[in-house]
């Protein structure tokens, strides 16, 4: 399975979920947490931030989202989390 970045429309492709983290980490700019100020990577570890340090209805508030889009983003960190090897990008990332 192809995994592409979803930033921006950025649409770099990735052989393997743990590249396309660590491309979204590296190669765009960082994003400050709508609820709480913290500033964060952009895309799949943003969302994962959001989802697990806040509640839905706070990330509900603060970014506008619709009840579609949570679902999606939570369909999104599922499908990451049930392949992604978590020690591998935080490896990669800590270089």
């Amino acid at each position: 399975m192809a995994w592409e970045c979803g930033i921006d429309g950025c649409g770099a492709v990735f052989e393997d979920v743990e590249s396309a983290v660590v491309h979204q980490a590296t190669e765009h700019q960082r994003r400050e947490c709508e609820v709480c100020g913290t500033v964060v990577p952009d895309g799949y570890l943003a969302i994962r931030h959001a989802f697990t340090e806040h509640s839905r209805a706070e990330y509900v508030r603060a970014y506008g989202a619709s009840s579609e889009e949570v679902r999606e983003r939570e369909e999104l960190l599922e499908e990451v989390a049930s392949v992604a090897d978590m020690q591998a990008i935080a490896t990669e990332l800590k270089r």
